[in-house]
């Protein structure tokens, strides 16, 4: 399948390499990538750089473009905002690759984005969600895309389905004191706002908090039927842990990292039953899934994939850049690579969904509202929550306007 993508690709959009020297054309072409590999959120981080280096490797397999190979050039963030930019700075200036996909961290993204803005380079966000990552610059002079759906989407679909679907009233909100979580606690308030609603207990913490359990046992006093978690992973483990050990019986809602492996195992499979937003869940009877999960699992070896959303997402983001490469036949500055990418001529037809005119020179986030799902925790499996919209997974969901 992708060699005949890459094939067609380089028939249907020509042969030129626009502004590229004959020594340059047979050189690699060299993608930045920038996650935490190390540190609190390296789960998230290497499966984002898994799914980059299949994506990379099934390129180089076909001929990569136009007979130059690509080459990922990796760099560790650490998840903290001032490593992050470093490796911005390094991958930009020094490194001068074509182009950059990464950030798993909203706070050390939002750290770096003027680095790539101020030097017209191309920054493909992958894995980042916070609402002000494509927001810190107007989309029409952006060099700041997305390929993950913001928390912005992820909030009012959370609120929807705990006010509207279930006809809860009282809803807690846990949120951590990062970017992040900030965002988060925002975007909820926004949404429960519109309805005319107010959190019925609000409580804040910072990374690495060891138990949340009185902040559980204050939510039941104060009457939550709910609970919302804005935080990454381990935090989001110990809210788990601590509503299992409070004995609080309602739904317990987060965003996507509450999908993380390692989120199951931090909390002794005291997540199971929480439900958290995602762009894919594991569907083997979906035939283009089950296949890029088998090729993701060998690509692995015996390392985890603790995140199939963040590993997708990257392997996506990588296939994507590659048709704007192709568009702008090897013009990769990020002028062109701009222009490509809020006109791509063709839709791409990716693992996570088929993404069909995903930018404009107004919008720079490729998902809507109606591309996204809610998925469980099942007996250390994620799952649809909703049966309909396991047999509606098949049909392609495209943005809408």
């Amino acid at each position: 399948m992708r060699t005949r993508l890459l094939l067609s690709l380089a028939l249907t959009l020509g042969p030129g390499l626009h502004g590229v020297s004959q020594a340059q054309a047979t050189e690699p072409l060299r993608v930045g990538f920038v996650c935490p590999l190390s540190g609190g959120s390296a789960d998230f981080g290497r499966s984002a750089q898994i799914g980059a280096e299949l994506a990379i490797q099934e390129i180089n397999e076909v001929g990569g473009y136009m007979g130059r190979p690509l080459a990922l050039v990796s760099r560790d963030d650490k998840a903290t905002p001032d490593e992050g930019r470093r490796a911005a700075e390094d991958l930009v200036l020094k490194e001068k690759v074509a182009f950059t996909v990464g950030y798993c961290n909203t706070g050390v993204a939002l750290k770096s984005l003027d680095v790539f803005q101020q030097h017209q380079h191309l920054l493909m966000v992958a894995v980042a969600t916070g609402s002000a990552v494509t927001a810190q610059f107007p989309a029409p002079e952006s060099f700041i895309f997305r390929l993950s759906p913001r928390d912005t989407l992820q909030a009012d679909f959370l609120v929807r389905d705990a006010t509207r679907r279930r006809g809860l009233r009282r809803i807690a909100v846990f949120a951590d004191r990062t970017a992040y979580g900030e965002g988060g606690l925002a975007d909820v308030k926004r949404f429960l706002a519109e309805q005319n609603l107010q959190p019925a207990y609000v409580a804040r913490f910072d990374l690495g908090v060891g138990s949340l359990v009185e902040e559980v046992k204050a939510a039941q006093a104060a009457g939550a039927d709910a609970i919302i978690g804005y935080s990454v992973g381990p935090e989001l483990a110990t809210l788990a842990a601590a509503r299992q050990q409070a004995r609080f019986t309602g739904p317990l809602y987060g965003p996507w990292p509450m999908s993380f492996r390692t989120v199951w195992d931090k909390s002794g499979g005291a997540v199971e039953g929480g439900m958290m937003v995602q762009s894919i869940v594991p569907d083997l009877s979906n035939e283009r899934r089950s296949s890029f999960i088998a090729r993701l699992k060998r690509q692995a070896g015996n390392a985890p994939v603790s995140s199939l959303m963040a590993a997708a997402q990257t392997y996506d983001a990588v296939h994507l850049m590659m048709r704007a490469v192709f568009q702008t036949r090897g013009d990769t500055r990020g002028p062109a690579l701009k222009a490509a990418l809020e006109n791509l001529a063709q839709p791409y037809a990716g693992v996570v969904t088929t993404h069909d005119q995903p930018f404009s020179a107004r919008d720079h986030d490729a998902f809507t509202l109606n591309m996204i799902w809610l998925a469980t925790w099942r007996g250390g499996a994620l799952q649809y929550v909703y049966a309909d919209d396991a047999k509606k997974a098949a049909v392609i969901r495209r943005k809408t306007q």
